[in-house]
């Protein structure tokens, strides 16, 4: 993952990343499945590449908290519909990182679990409950086309 400073060094400059990271979530979830969507999505994507995440942080006390993402995330909604070509246009391209989350996941226990349960439907026919996309900023700015900023 590349990104450019404004400043170089200076670690309160604003800063450009070249990749962008957007968790899409089916427009119909309750509260609590949107924050358990967005969870399970994140992780994938802190996963997705070396460099993905920071450096650990470490309070003036010398507590070590663990690292998280580098770069911001926009959470966005939309309908089934959309989301369906969000993952089909998204599963099409090689410089996509995409993770996925199926309605069937709410039931399951464990990770075995979950990888059966979207192993067992097709592509096309997947339930999907969010995506989570890392790549190229505009490319990603077209797969989510149409979808609006999580409210």
């Amino acid at each position: 993952m590349s990104m450019t400073h404004t400043a170089p060094g200076d670690p309160t400059a604003p800063v450009r990343f070249d990749t962008k990271v957007v968790v899409v979530l089916n427009q119909d979830l309750a509260a609590w499945q949107e924050l358990n969507v967005t969870a399970f999505l994140m992780s994938g994507i802190a996963v997705s590449a070396p460099g993905t995440t920071g450096s650990p942080y470490i309070d003036a006390d010398g507590t070590t908290y663990l690292p998280m993402l580098r770069q911001p995330v926009l959470v966005m909604t939309t309908d089934v519909a959309s989301l369906r070509s969000a993952r089909a246009k998204a599963a099409a391209r090689d410089d996509i990182a995409l993770a996925i989350y199926t309605r069937e996941l709410f039931a399951t226990g464990h990770d075995e679990a979950n990888r059966a349960a979207v192993a067992a439907v097709g592509a096309d026919h997947l339930d999907l409950a969010g995506v989570a996309l890392r790549g190229p900023r505009n490319a990603v700015d077209r797969i989510v086309k149409g979808a609006r900023m999580h409210d």
